[in-house]
């Protein structure tokens, strides 16, 4: 394309990306990336390179695929042809900026994406399906069919995910769906509606086991059904009809003679857009009939009187030649059903619903292969109940009544049991009080007939009767049983419980007395009847227990044990008064009051001892930074002296000499710099001791963790490489931190120059902690160059880090060499020291010259050195 076409063609350029911002097109001329749509209208401009080089004036493109790609004088890329992403998905060409046809800068790479566009409508794989499925087939259940399409759109993006549907079935009945589509699969199953109304085949003959499919079977059971006729049966039009309906039903064609048909449909986009693109396709189904039909559940009643094996169902395969196998879902030791070769099921014995209510029969049809030609059938045989058991009840229910309680009192449920089946008749329940003994002129107790509670009709006194024995029958519809019920009459809590004595005395304990020790025994008596509620002792410490301090430990018989329970402090409480009453956990009488005789004292003196300082706080604990500076106070542990004598502090187990305490205050300061690099958690050991006397002192571990802080910079593992200029393979670049995460890897590499990047060299991230540095360009003769690598943590904290690479010639094995300059003549020791004079007289008279011109060359020689090395990176 001329210059002057490049001029004309930039302005409809700029008019087409008009609907982009111009600016977010430019940028540095380097290596660069552009994801462009498949089929985008052309001309179209993809970027423009900006140079600094002010005597650029030309771009030259290279790469196998600038057939379709063009740039203009002043830096425009731009396309030629449309981009195709079923052709080539990525592509790269390079670019280079021209002075004059010289190559001033690059080559530089250039990326170019293609993006899918939606472009390519889904096609199913076939145009027609064809399908059998049997009636009955359970809704939801294994497909019968799968229909299948494809998208030669991108599968990675929204433009090639499918969704199919059904359009419509044919023929429609009442506008009931007979079949449904997994949207997302294309397997098509029937619905619950179908598989229950309307999905029904063709009415057939029924062929026993064995019984083979011939003219001549057809006209035997053609003569059970019309026993009379004169016709022939090839003339009979009855006969050649039943002959055609057979034939066809036992040759189904579903491409021919379908029953159904379904338009199915697949859409991409998902179907949700709608601009998704599409495709059509049909599925005609024949239906085939369905003799495997489950005839349960079957119902039938405990202690049948028949005569055994009984028939209770059948079931017949859809191959006619199958043979039946029936077992148990469920592990039973006896399992009373079998099945006939013709497929009936047959109960060998009585069955008890009081065992087992109800079976799971597993039935099987196989070929003579032993493989299954119908899915396996669960028959439910449910077994009825009838009255055949007697109720039960225990073989004596005794209940206890308190004596004086109100008329009407509830005295006890009686419990009874019928197994038969719960909530029917044959397990509803009666009671009836039959006798009493000792008998009264009175009814005393009544029965609710249809619950078994007993209430009682009058006052009970034990002095009258302390037990009453009664016979309850409990009667069902058939039979009953007599209960055995004892009423025990209680004794009422008239008698108060008394102390042998209401003052115990003093007693004097020092306050390290160790817990559990025994104060004092003591002892109380009650009148009412024993083994009761009313004679049963408690003992409550109802005053002068200040904290808990003491408790009482008793087995009710009247004997208590005081007993110390928290630790004596002297300075807390030095004595202690203490009340303890006895209570009985039966209620008194209405008109008694618990009284002094009830209630006993004593008294608990404290002597003090030398106990050992204590700390206010059990658990010492620290999370500090590690950076936490020197001086900086962690922790002021406080500790107190029982008896309020001056205490003092000391440090132990600290192996870095990293903490300092005061031994006055408790106040503990950092004295060095912490490292968690080093350790990230240490133990030491606070004690605090009395003064005047050391040994008596506590000690507490205080127990630091240090948090991590970003103080280390990634550093190169290694800092120098070479490369062979014959076999210019990257050297790999390795970086370790000592933080921890977030402040270490991964990293991140790059040059440590303004940009980030070299135009000779390429340096590629490898995985978290390596990167791989490549030369793009090799040097004109043997060099060594140092690199300024910047490697960043997690964080982003890094520093640039000389790396020094040495591109050189090479052996084979990879060592650099230098290349022979030739030999040296060979002179004797008296020459050599002549030569050496010589040269050193000389050496001094240039010296003197070139000392002179030597500040105006270095400054000429720097730039030159400093232009070679940007040259290199």
């Amino acid at each position: 394309m001329t210059p002057m076409v490049h001029l004309l063609l930039l302005p409809l350029l700029f008019s087409i990306a008009g609907g982009k911002d111009l600016e977010e097109k430019k940028g540095p001329f380097e290596n660069t990336v552009l994801d462009v749509p498949e089929a985008t209208p052309v001309p179209y401009p993809l970027y423009q390179f900006q140079v600094t080089d002010p005597h650029v004036n030309d771009f030259r493109l290279s790469g196998e695929d600038v057939q379709d790609i063009s740039i203009s004088k002043d830096g425009w890329l731009y396309l030629e042809q449309p981009l195709d992403w079923s052709r080539e998905k990525q592509f790269t060409i390079m670019v280079e900026a021209l002075a004059d046809e010289e190559v001033v800068e690059g080559p530089i790479d250039v990326t170019i994406n293609v993006l899918d566009v939606n472009n390519k409508a889904p096609y199913f794989n076939q145009s027609v399906y064809t399908a059998v499925v049997r009636e009955n087939t359970p809704a939801g259940s294994v497909p019968f069919i799968r229909v299948f399409a494809t998208d030669q759109d991108d599968p990675e993006t929204p433009n090639a995910r499918l969704r199919y549907s059904l359009v419509s079935e044919i023929p429609s009945i009442r506008d009931t769906k007979l079949f449904q589509i997994n949207p997302d699969t294309g397997e098509i199953s029937t619905t619950e509606q179908g598989r229950q109304l309307l999905l029904k085949a063709r009415e057939g003959i029924q062929y026993a086991r064995g019984e083979d499919r011939s003219i001549e079977t057809l006209k035997r059971k053609f003569d059970d059904y019309c026993s009379v006729h004169e016709v022939p049966y090839e003339q009979n039009p009855f006969f050649t009809c039943v002959q055609r309906a057979e034939m066809r039903r036992q040759n189904l064609d579903p491409l021919e003679d379908p029953d159904y048909t379904l338009f199915v449909r697949v859409q991409d986009l998902e179907g949700a857009s709608q601009n998704a693109l599409s495709g059509n396709s049909r599925v005609q189904i024949a239906v085939q009939q369905n003799l495997w039909k489950n005839p349960g559940p079957i119902r039938i009643k405990e202690n049948l009187e028949e005569t055994y094996p009984l028939t209770i169902a059948k079931v017949q395969s859809n191959d006619p030649d199958a043979r039946y196998v029936l077992v148990q879902k469920e592990r039973e030791l006896k399992f009373p059903f079998e099945i006939t070769q013709n497929g009936e099921i047959m109960v060998t014995e009585k069955l008890d619903r009081e065992i087992k209510e109800r079976f799971i029969l597993v039935v099987l049809a196989k070929d003579e292969n032993d493989n299954e030609v119908d899915p396996p059938m669960e028959i439910y045989v449910l077994v009825e109940d009838v009255n055949d058991n007697a109720p039960v009840c225990d073989e004596v229910t005794v209940f206890e009544f308190q004596e004086n309680e109100p008329v009407g009192g509830l005295v006890g449920e009686l419990l009874a049991h019928d197994r038969d089946k719960e909530g029917t008749l044959n397990s509803i329940l009666t009671y009836t009080i039959l006798s009493q003994n000792p008998p009264t002129a009175s009814e005393t107790f009544s029965i609710d007939d249809a619950s078994g509670t007993i209430r009682t009709l009058r006052l009970l006194r034990r002095r009258e009767h302390a037990v009453y024995n009664l016979n309850v029958q409990v009667s069902d519809a058939v039979f009953s049983t007599n209960c055995k019920v004892v009423v025990k009459v209680i004794d009422v809590n008239d008698e108060l419980p008394k102390f042998e004595e209401n003052d115990y005395g003093n007693e004097t304990l020092a306050e390290d007395t160790p817990l559990g020790h025994t104060l004092l025994t003591i002892k109380a008596t009650d009148n009412d009847d024993p083994d009761t509620g009313s004679s049963e002792i408690q003992f409550i410490i109802s005053e002068g227990n200040t904290d808990d301090v003491f408790a009482v430990e008793t087995d009710g018989k009247g004997v208590g044990y005081l007993v110390l329970a928290k630790p004596l402090d002297f300075e807390t409480s030095p004595s202690y008064r203490l009340q303890i009453d006895a209570r009985n956990p039966e209620p008194l009488m209405e008109s008694l009051e618990y009284g002094s005789e009830s209630t006993a004292f004593f008294s608990v003196s404290v002597i003090d001892v030398d106990e050992a300082p204590k700390f206010s706080m059990d658990i010492l604990d620290v999370t500090i930074y590690e950076n936490i500076t020197k001086g900086s106070v962690l922790l002021t542990v406080q500790a107190k002296d029982p008896e309020g004598k001056e205490i003092g502090y000391k440090l132990d187990g600290d192996t870095h000499g990293w903490l300092e305490l005061d031994a006055a205050t408790g106040e503990i300061r950092t004295k060095e710099t912490l490292d968690r690099e080093k350790v990230d958690s240490f133990k030491v050991t606070v004690t605090a001791f009395e003064k005047a006397n050391p040994e008596k002192s506590t000690e507490r571990d205080l127990h630091v963790r240090l948090l991590d802080v970003n103080d280390n910079v990634p550093k190169l593992v290694e800092s120098q490489a070479f490369i062979c200029v014959k076999n210019p393979k990257p050297v790999l670049i390795k970086a370790e931190d000592s933080d921890s995460d977030p402040f270490s890897q991964p990293f991140t590499f790059s040059f440590g120059t303004k940009t980030g990047k070299s135009p000779n060299w390429e340096l590629h991230q490898v995985d978290d902690t390596t990167a791989e540095l490549k030369l793009k360009k090799p040097p004109s003769q043997d060099k060594t160059f140092s690199l300024p690598i910047t490697v960043k943590d997690k964080a982003g904290v890094g520093v640039p880090q000389a790396f020094e690479v040495k591109v050189c010639n090479c052996t084979e094995l990879g060592y650099c060499y230098i290349a022979p300059e030739g030999l040296a003549l060979g002179y004797g020791t008296g020459p050599t020291i002549g030569i050496l004079a010589g040269i050193l007289g000389f050496c001094v008279i240039v010296f003197v010259v070139v000392i002179k011109r030597i500040n105006k060359k270095s400054q000429r020689k720097a730039q030159a050195e400093e232009e070679e090395r940007n040259a290199m990176m």
